[in-house]
């Protein structure tokens, strides 16, 4: 029987404690629960966090996301110590494209056209990022693809949906890996359009990473952090909200007066909530501050090529 893990009961100052001893910094992504937000030093998207790991001078990096972004963490800062607070968190579009098979995809299609450039969303593993040219975020796709010279071959992966929309919104032909975010598809047309006839004045937004149905709905599409400060900007006062429900905690907090709603999955579920995310808990990441545990470690050479592509990507964005 294992036994029970003391945690404190003003678990917030413990962690701010921590912090302080370890030269730690917390960086959250906007889909973790709002208690894990509350004590972070930054939150963000996937862009926003890449960048603040790239300035950070802490000793001490705790990841509250997903394992690809605290891998992204470590590749930026190699001789830094970087922890997840559950390494269980993951991610359906980096599971579904492993290295292996992405490297034979790649090779098949070289094989027919050598200078054919790929671009990776930054959703996958370091080692589809050391195969990359190029990686993007939901924030920067879009000025990263017409970078590439328009007489090249656009092989995008892993996120068919993102790819489709960056196609329709540029105006150019990619080849795509098909994958997608189990999050993101999982949105109902059919309860969206029942939800808007009850809420007609509602605003409907939505990630580029939703079906193209859901899409074709929303009047604002962007990335995490773009649909943020869309909401709060914006004179309209009621907001359907289609991507994973933790960002409207951050869209309550900075617009108040506002009403967001998440939009409905198919299923009777809390679908809408990442399942990989919502891993982690602030008891996690009380733990891994104190325990400085699990760690992310990968070799210096693979370190080396996936940070090539980021770097890429840091420079355009």
């Amino acid at each position: 029987m294992v036994a029970a893990v003391a945690i404190p009961l003003d678990i917030e100052d413990a962690i701010d404690r921590l912090k302080r001893e370890r030269n730690a910094v917390v960086l959250a992504h906007y889909y973790q629960e709002s208690e894990i937000q509350d004590v972070a030093d930054f939150i963000g998207d996937s862009l926003q966090l890449a960048q603040a790991a790239a300035k950070t001078t802490a000793d001490v990096i705790c990841f509250a996301g997903v394992h690809f972004m605290a891998e992204t963490a470590k590749i930026l800062n190699p001789t830094r110590t970087v922890v997840l607070p559950d390494l269980e968190a993951g991610c359906s579009l980096a599971s579904g494209c492993p290295a292996d098979r992405f490297a034979a995809w790649i090779a098949k299609h070289r094989a027919v056209d050598p200078g054919a450039v790929v671009i990776s969303y930054i959703n996958c593993t370091a080692e589809v990022k050391a195969l990359s040219d190029y990686i993007v975020t939901s924030s920067n796709a879009e000025a990263i693809v017409r970078s590439v010279p328009a007489d090249k071959t656009v092989l995008f992966a892993p996120d068919k949906n993102l790819g489709r929309y960056l196609e329709k919104k540029i105006g150019r032909k990619m080849v795509h890996w098909q994958g997608s975010c189990v999050v993101h598809e999982t949105f109902s047309l059919r309860k969206l359009v029942a939800l808007k006839e009850r809420h007609p004045k509602a605003i409907v937004i939505a990630h580029p990473e939703c079906e193209e149905p859901i899409l074709a709905m929303a009047q604002y599409i962007g990335s995490t952090t773009a649909l943020l400060k869309y909401a709060v900007a914006s004179p309209e006062r009621e907001f359907i909200v289609a991507t994973e429900s933790g960002i409207l905690h951050q869209m309550q907090k900075q617009a108040p007066d506002k009403t967001f709603i998440a939009a409905p999955p198919e299923a009777n579920c809390a679908c809408n909530e990442c399942p990989f995310m919502r891993k982690n808990t602030l008891e996690k990441v009380y733990l891994s501050l104190r325990d400085l545990t699990p760690r992310i470690d990968m070799p210096a050479d693979l370190i080396a090529r996936a940070r090539i592509p980021i770097d890429r990507m840091l420079a355009l964005s």
